[in-house]
Order: C-alpha cells, then sequence, then structure tokens
C-alpha cells in the first residue's frame, strides 16, 4: 500500500513538474508596455481608416482587444493612471494620486519624485534630484525581479515622473535632460550611465530631432478633425497658429519636442536602441521593457483631441509603431516570446477652445481660493486658512485652525457645503467623510477611490462634466473623472486570445494579468483576478 502511495506520489510530482516547465516554456520572455498618454479608447476607431496595416492596426486586428476598459477613480491624473497600471491597486492604495500636495504638519509642497538625497547621472547641473523613495507599492517590474535575478526592468519615457512611476524602486529609469540633448537616469537606480548610453548621447541623434519642423503628415482633406489650435506659441509668446510655426529649438535643448511628434519619433528610436543593447528577451529570463509617450499627452493638453495636431500626432506615431513594431519582432526567432501592451495612463477631456466657437467652462482655482479664506475668515477671524489645491483639492492650514481652537472635521465639513454654492462644482466632500464612509457606488465611490488619507486634500471637489481648471497652456485636462478621462484603450497583442471583448474591465486588472503570463507573484497590493481571456478561459 505504502509503495503505491509513493508511486502515485512520484507520478504527481513529475506531472506538476513537467506542467510547470511547459508553462515557463510558453511564457513570454518579454513583456513591452506602450502607454499612449491621454489616448481615449475611441481614437483607434476614429482614425483607423488613415492608419497603416502595420502600426496601430496591426495590434488591433492581431491582439485581444478590450473596448470597455476604464480607471475606477475620479482623479485620472497621469501619476495616479501610470502607477495603477504597474501595481494592479487603486490610487487610494498606492498613494501616487498626483505630482504633488501639501503635508498638513508644516503646509510645505511635497513633490511625489522628488529626493534631495538622489542626483542626476551623470551629475549635473541640471534637474534630477528624483526616486521612487515615496512610492510605498511594487510594481511588476519589482516582483519580477525579485522573483528572476538575472531578469531586466526598464522603462523609457520624455517625462522623469512617468518613468520612476512606472519603474518602482528596482530596474532603471531613463528620460531625457531637456537642458541637453542627451538621456539621463538618477543615481537611485545607476551610479553610471551604460557606455552605450553614453555613445548613443554622443551620436547627437537627439539633437537631430530637435532640428525637425513639424508639417501636416497628410493633404488637409484626409484629416478628421478640423480645428487648429490658436495659442501662445512656445518661443516668442506672441499669438500664431502653432501649425503654422517652425518648432525647431534653440541652444540644443530638446524640452520643446514634448509638444511635438518629433517627441515619440525620439523615444522609441531609443527604446530600440536599448532592446538590442540590453538583449530584452534574447535569453530564457523574462524582461519588462516600460514605454511611456508622453508626448501624446502634452499634445493633447495643449491643442485639444479634437485638432489637427493631436490628429497628425497618431498619424505619425503609427508610423513610428510600423518602424519600432518591424525592429522588435526581428530580434527574436519566435514571435511568441514578445507580448505587446497598448494602453493609456488616463483619456481627455473635450476642448475648451474660445476660438473655435466651442466654449467649455473653466474653474479659477484662485478665486475659489480668495472666496474660501474669506469665507472662513468672516467667521473665524481674518487669516491664511488655505493652503493650496492640488489633485482636485482644497488643502487647509491646519497650524492656523489648531491655533484658534477650532475642530479641523468641523472646519472641512463647513467648507465641503459651502464649495456647493460655486458654478462648476458637482459634489464637495470632506476628507472626514471619505475616511469614515464606505462609499459602494456612483461618484462618491470614484471619488473615495482617488483619496490616500495622508496625501488628499480635505475637501475633495468632483466638477461637472465638461469642466476643467483654467489655465492659459491648457485646452484639454484628464482630471474630473468622467467617460471621456477614464475609458481607455488595452490591447493585449502576442498571446493565443484574440478578437473583441465589450466586457467592462478595470485597468487593476493588467498587472495581475502580466504577472500571470510571466508566472510570477502578482504585485502585493494588487486585488484583481488576471483577465479570463488571456488566461485561455
Amino acid at each position: 500500500m505504502i509503495g503505491k502511495i509513493v508511486r502515485l506520489a512520484t507520478l504527481a510530482i513529475a506531472i506538476l513538474a513537467i506542467s510547470t516547465t511547459s508553462l515557463y516554456a510558453e511564457s513570454p520572455r518579454l513583456i513591452v508596455n506602450i502607454i499612449v498618454g491621454s489616448m481615449r479608447e475611441g481614437d483607434l476607431s476614429r482614425y483607423e481608416g488613415n492608419f497603416t496595416d502595420k502600426g496601430f492596426k496591426r495590434l488591433m486586428d492581431g491582439g485581444m482587444r478590450y473596448e470597455n476598459a476604464y480607471y475606477d477613480y475620479s482623479y485620472t491624473s497621469t501619476a495616479a493612471g501610470l502607477h495603477t497600471l504597474v501595481t494592479g491597486a487603486q490610487p487610494s492604495v498606492h498613494g501616487a494620486i498626483g505630482e504633488h500636495w501639501w503635508n498638513y504638519v508644516d503646509a510645505s509642497r511635497v513633490t511625489l519624485i522628488g529626493d534631495s538625497k538622489a542626483h542626476p547621472v551623470p551629475f549635473s547641473t541640471g534637474a534630477g534630484s528624483y526616486s521612487a523613495h515615496r512610492l510605498s507599492t511594487p510594481t511588476i517590474g519589482e516582483m519580477l525581479c525579485d522573483a528572476n535575478a538575472e531578469s531586466k526592468a526598464f522603462t523609457v519615457a520624455l517625462d522623469p515622473l512617468s518613468a520612476i512611476l512606472l519603474t518602482g524602486k528596482k530596474g532603471v529609469a531613463y528620460w531625457p535632460e531637456m537642458n541637453k540633448t542627451s538621456w539621463t537616469t538618477t543615481s537611485a537606480y545607476l551610479d553610471k550611465l551604460p557606455d552605450w548610453v553614453k555613445n548613443y548621447n554622443s551620436s547627437g541623434s537627439n539633437a537631430m530631432y530637435s532640428l525637425k519642423r513639424w508639417t501636416p503628415l497628410y493633404p488637409a482633406s484626409r484629416y478628421r478633425n478640423s480645428e487648429v489650435a490658436v495659442i501662445e506659441d512656445i518661443k516668442d509668446k506672441s499669438t500664431k497658429l502653432l501649425s503654422d510655426v517652425d518648432l525647431r529649438l534653440q541652444n540644443s535643448t530638446i524640452g520643446h519636442m514634448r509638444y511635438t511628434p518629433a517627441g515619440n519619433t525620439m523615444l522609441l528610436e531609443f527604446a530600440s536602441t536599448l532592446i538590442a543593447q540590453e538583449r530584452l528577451g534574447a535569453d530564457s529570463n523574462p524582461d519588462i521593457l516600460n514605454i511611456c509617450l508622453d508626448t501624446s499627452r502634452y499634445i493633447a493638453s495643449t491643442y485639444g483631441p479634437e485638432s489637427m495636431e493631436y490628429e497628425d500626432m497618431l498619424y505619425r506615431l503609427d508610423n513610428d509603431l510600423v518602424e519600432f513594431l518591424t525592429y522588435l519582432y526581428a530580434q527574436v526567432d519566435d514571435p511568441r516570446k514578445i507580448v505587446v501592451v497598448l494602453t493609456s495612463d488616463h483619456g481627455t477631456s473635450p476642448s475648451y477652445n474660445p476660438a473655435g466657437g466651442k466654449q467649455r467652462e473653466r474653474f479659477n482655482v484662485r478665486q475659489m481660493e480668495v472666496i474660501v479664506n474669506a469665507f472662513l475668515g468672516a467667521r473665524y477671524g481674518s487669516d491664511n486658512y488655505v493652503v493650496g489645491f492640488a489633485n482636485n483639492a482644497l488643502y487647509l492650514n491646519h497650524q492656523k485652525l489648531l491655533e484658534k481652537r477650532l475642530t479641523i472635521d468641523m472646519i472641512r465639513e463647513e467648507v465641503a457645503t459651502f464649495l456647493l454654492q460655486l458654478r462648476g462644482v458637482s459634489t464637495a466632500l470632506s476628507a472626514s467623510s471619505l475616511r469614515n464612509t464606505s462609499f459602494a457606488e456612483g461618484r462618491s465611490r470614484l471619488l473615495q477611490q482617488s483619496f490616500y488619507p495622508t496625501r488628499s486634500g480635505d475637501v475633495v471637489i468632483d466638477f461637472m462634466p465638461g469642466w476643467i481648471i483654467e489655465d492659459g497652456r491648457v485646452r484639454s485636462a484628464s482630471d474630473a473623472g468622467y467617460n471621456y478621462d477614464r475609458k481607455v484603450p488595452l490591447i493585449i497583442y502576442g498571446i493565443e486570445a484574440k478578437g473583441k471583448s465589450s466586457r467592462k474591465v478595470s485597468m487593476i486588472e493588467l498587472a495581475p494579468t502580466i504577472a500571470a503570463l510571466l508566472g510570477i507573484e502578482q504585485p502585493w497590493a494588487a486585488t484583481a483576478e488576471p483577465m479570463a481571456e488571456c488566461m485561455g478561459k
């Protein structure tokens, strides 16, 4: 009897070993996450007629496309979206609610990735004192590095915020130093740049892209959009049509390339070089590469998603993707070794464009701060009660309130009730309500999913549909949490599943899905199950 049990146990172990080996062999060797900033899900269908067959359409036709993928929170900032993608957690859990906030204790402004102990690599006087030390939730890249010391996790982006939030504390993030034509990182990741990055910087590739002029790719008759944004030109501050402006930059800087399609081209070329030089996907140890195309976000914000500039950027990006995907798959002997994910950090609002005859409402934050300060001053004596506004929340001066022996929770509720009288405010909830009440559904639930107690403000505001914060540099924003902000494209290409799914998907499902494809533990704060369609279910 004992011998039979031993034989059965041995057989079970053998079967398990065979199954595990098979699963490991079929797991991808390289995951490439492509994040197109501010891209709406509807953009894929709207502009499909002018896409080539080997760019966006290659992914659309050959991948698993989710047509109802949403972020489940209201303040759809870039920081929140990017960190949600790689942690599988809501902002209420991972804490990356926005680029900055105010400290309740001393009313100081805190920057999410700022770190005075870090410096740019190579060391220079340029900006680069960044790190992930304020991030508390592991990313999928960190989980991969923990699971396999030989695996690599990289991120390339134009914005250091994007690069660091997608990377986390392990791996390497690269971004261009905007005062020079070179790629850099922070001492939190590397002590010095690899030789191949030094050589790339010496080649002058970035400088070449900074000299390109942005002109329309196609005749005007081929464009779906007809609006051309009238804005302040970013160089000489005179009002012009940006599409008519020569955007060649001065002093060999590349900062303004964020606002032209050349920024995408430059980024994807560097990503291609990184793949080859770091030999990503070339051995049995799986790797991850995150590519954040920040340019599309800057263009959507500055010109609006209804503009010809935004549309032209997508067509040029489509051509860039043709080259990138062709190069990517030429690096491996089996295309099944690569999985490409296409998605976005958030969508964006309809444009505010007074010259185009479509007036959208804008909310004046400074005016609100003055009014709230006057309201509290009339009740409790003149003083500086308001510290600032960030992440769609008003931050109050706790020190002043305590000096006057006022109950902070009471003042929060008073301000929340008062703010409902202002035009453009749909809902205002106090931090006390968000902390002590469990909202099961509706807009309040979305607000709560964005709320992180030690970083969010005292009173959180929900704007009415279509409203954005007044800013002369911005035509479209992504911070109101309506469908145009929350619904994003999501395509997973390179798995067996293909086609379209109308199932409503939460973006917190992506990180667990990638973890399952790689056969590793999902990020610690992730709560969702892997997407069943991608698992062959």
